[in-house]
């Protein structure tokens, strides 16, 4: 399926670079690049005979559409294409495009739906038992990791006691969901066995229930998140995006447990090995989809899904900042945003500062994740970001 996209561009050098990628005329960059400040809607591969009718149709109702050389001169089959258009505009292209042939009528159904998605400011998650309200304010996800080799806490929780008091006093201090994992995901961290993982995991899970606040595992593998949800947990945050064990997503939808979606690029052991894309918010927004896909057709209804761009995972500084600026992209699917930057090494990499120093780095990303459209914090300084979700939360209004 082709991807449609609603793209962030804040300045006219953003719109600039867009079609520069794209292969637009200079010419026409200069014409157009100024009027692509609000709604433009990128349309990528889709065929060149709907592309030249999207051209007419849109230009006949005062929008401008921008075309790569290569669908002007008709040198390709198929070609991306930049809408620029009020959302007035839009909404008689579309019921224009219900007249038309060659699956037009399904393109305009699904810009219509985009626009819906991206309009979207809250959302009930379906969590076992308990029912999320994201939008209405950020949640926090409090980071538990019963682990020796985490980059930030490792070893910090290791003891049933200490996890515990920890889970508690994340309570205490306004989280909303307890995220346990029993394996470290940082870069270079060596996978644990499944009996190794379940044994850190369960019994902390099992005694968290009289808590009365949702769970999550923090897990990849399918084996150990079933066992964590038959004891209490009721959300899977899997790295992969479902992709690395093919048995999660039916693991999930047995248990009819919320799961995130995060984008990875390769593994922990390669993810930071020179990772590069040709375009990080488009390849992103695919590997959700295709995740999102994985989901529905297990049976995980859409109430069950969160999605995660995966900060820091497959991804440089610049990646990293650039998806921080762009977030609002992932508004395209309807989906509650997880947001997870917590004390990580894009902030050590432009402060200078080892972990633990990391509180304020933190502070400004969360911010304007909230701003940007994340409703879901992964946090493990849960009563500073916690307050400073409160402050963001009013101020957005």
């Amino acid at each position: 399926m082709h991807n449609i996209r609603i793209l962030n561009i804040i300045r006219e050098i953003d719109a600039i670079h867009e079609m520069q990628r794209m292969n637009v005329d200079p010419q026409g960059i200069n014409l157009m690049s100024p009027k692509a400040m609000d709604n433009v809607i990128k349309l990528e591969n889709i065929p060149l005979k709907c592309a030249l009718i999207l051209k007419q149709e849109l230009l006949a109702r005062g929008g401008e559409v921008a075309l790569p050389k290569g669908a002007i001169d008709l040198s390709v089959e198929n070609t991306d294409v930049l809408l620029i258009a009020t959302r007035s505009q839009y909404h008689k292209l579309i019921l224009k495009l219900r007249q038309q042939y060659f699956n037009l009528s399904k393109l305009g159904e699904r810009i219509e739906n985009a626009l819906k998605c991206f309009d979207r400011s809250s959302w009930i998650i379906k969590c076992g038992t308990h029912r999320l309200e994201a939008g209405k304010k950020t949640i926090i996800m409090g980071i538990l990791n019963i682990t020796p080799d985490s980059f930030s806490d490792g070893g910090s929780f290791l003891s049933p006691e200490d996890a515990i008091n920890q889970a508690k006093r994340m309570q205490d201090e306004g989280a909303d969901i307890i995220d346990i994992g029993g394996e470290s995901t940082r870069p270079g961290a060596k996978a644990v066995p499944i009996e190794e993982e379940k044994k850190r995991v369960i019994p902390i899970i099992e005694k968290l229930q009289s808590l009365n606040i949702p769970i999550s595992i923090d897990t990849y593998k399918s084996a150990v998140a079933d066992a964590a949800l038959s004891a209490g947990a009721c959300m899977v945050n899997d790295i992969s995006g479902l992709r690395f064990d093919p048995e999660m997503a039916s693991v999930v939808a047995r248990h009819r447990a919320a799961v995130v979606i995060m984008h990875i690029k390769g593994n922990s052991t390669s993810m930071q090995d020179n990772p590069q894309y040709k375009d990080v918010l488009g390849e992103i927004i695919s590997y959700l989809q295709e995740g999102i896909d994985i989901a529905l057709q297990a049976g995980i209804s859409e109430e069950h899904l969160i999605v995660d761009p995966g900060i820091g995972f497959g991804k440089t500084l610049e990646h990293n900042l650039h998806i921080l600026r762009n977030l609002s992209e992932l508004r395209v699917f309807g989906l509650p945003i997880l947001i997870g930057t917590s004390r990580k090494s894009l902030i050590g990499d432009i402060l200078s500062l080892p972990v633990h120093e990391r509180i304020e780095g933190t502070v400004s990303t969360v911010a304007v994740s909230i701003m940007n459209g994340a409703s879901i914090i992964r946090v493990h300084d849960v009563q500073i970001m916690s307050r400073v979700a409160r402050m963001t939360d009013a101020i957005k209004g």
